[in-house]
C-alpha cells in the first residue's frame, strides 16, 4: 500500500535514534533518547487550504523538525510514518 498526501499534507518517518555518543560510549534502546528530527517521505501539491494559496516548501528528502504533538501516526507495512500539516513543521534541518 502506498500513502500519497493531499493538499498541504506531508508524510514523515523519524530519523533513527544514535547508537553512540559522540565520544564512542554504545548507548542501550532505553538510553537512546528519542530524535525530534524527521525525514520528510511525500508532500503534497499544495493548493487552496482554508480559503488560503499554500505552497509547498519542503521536498522529499529534506531532514524537518516538527512539534511534539503535531500530526496522525500511521503505520503502512510494519513502517510507521507521521502524517502532519506543513504549518506543523517548525524547522528544515540542514
Amino acid at each position: 500500500m502506498a500513502l500519497r498526501p493531499l493538499f498541504d499534507r506531508v508524510i514523515v518517518k523519524q530519523v533513527e535514534a544514535e547508537e553512540k555518543t559522540k565520544s564512542g560510549i554504545i548507548l542501550s534502546s532505553a538510553a537512546q533518547e528519542k530524535p525530534q528530527v524527521y525525514e520528510v517521505i511525500e508532500a503534497g501539491p499544495g493548493g487552496l487550504v482554508d480559503g488560503n494559496e499554500i505552497d509547498i516548501v519542503v521536498e522529499k528528502g529534506d531532514k524537518v523538525i516538527i512539534g511534539t504533538y503535531s500530526g496522525t501516526e500511521v503505520k503502512v507495512d510494519g513502517v510507521e510514518y507521521k502524517i502532519v500539516r506543513q504549518g506543523d513543521i517548525l524547522a528544515i534541518v540542514e
